[in-house]
């Protein structure tokens, strides 16, 4: 109860994770193929600050809220002036995107929230400005990833407060 009104939020949409595809994944970024592929070089990162930096990063499950059948995508972040690589090293995980001209003005904008599932091993790459969230592990407490990012990410780090605008999605896992 909050001023003697009881507090009610809207419900979030639920989000199952889809399969990974090079069509799908296209409005995002692109998936990396082999160097014997006619198409390796097709698509490059940028780094508009010439600061490209590799790490290994992770991402907890207890970074975000757990729901009764999942996890609860409440923020989105981008990097406008880089490309970002990340792969899992270690276990299945999710990652939320959207398209970077979203706004998030209404909820026409979070229909737009896509969440796929990533298997270890599997890369892909964000477009410069493409909205994000996590990876995180699906079904264990954290996951390793390989990273390639801008070394001063924090520095272009937009976030978007979905949670705030009454536009969280929940992943559905089980």
């Amino acid at each position: 109860m909050s001023g003697g009104r009881e507090v009610v939020s809207k419900p979030h949409r639920k989000l199952s994770p889809e399969p990974l595809s090079e069509q799908a994944w296209a409005p995002f970024g692109w998936l990396p193929v082999a160097d014997t592929d006619p198409r390796d070089g097709d698509s490059r990162l940028a780094f508009d600050w010439d600061d490209v930096h590799v790490n290994i990063i992770g991402h907890a499950r207890a970074e975000v809220p757990e729901t009764a059948d999942g996890l609860r995508c409440q923020m989105l972040f981008r990097h406008e002036t880089h490309t970002q690589a990340v792969m899992s090293l270690d276990v299945p995980a999710v990652i939320a995107v959207a398209p970077a001209e979203r706004d998030f003005s209404g909820s026409a904008d979070a229909e737009s929230i896509r969440v796929f599932r990533l298997e270890p091993l599997q890369p892909v790459v964000l477009h410069k400005g493409t909205w994000h969230w996590g990876p995180f592990p699906v079904d264990a407490d954290s996951v390793r990833l390989f990273n390639v990012q801008g070394l001063r990410y924090a520095e272009d780090n937009a976030c978007m407060d979905l949670g705030a605008r009454e536009l969280a999605v929940d992943v559905v896992l089980s």
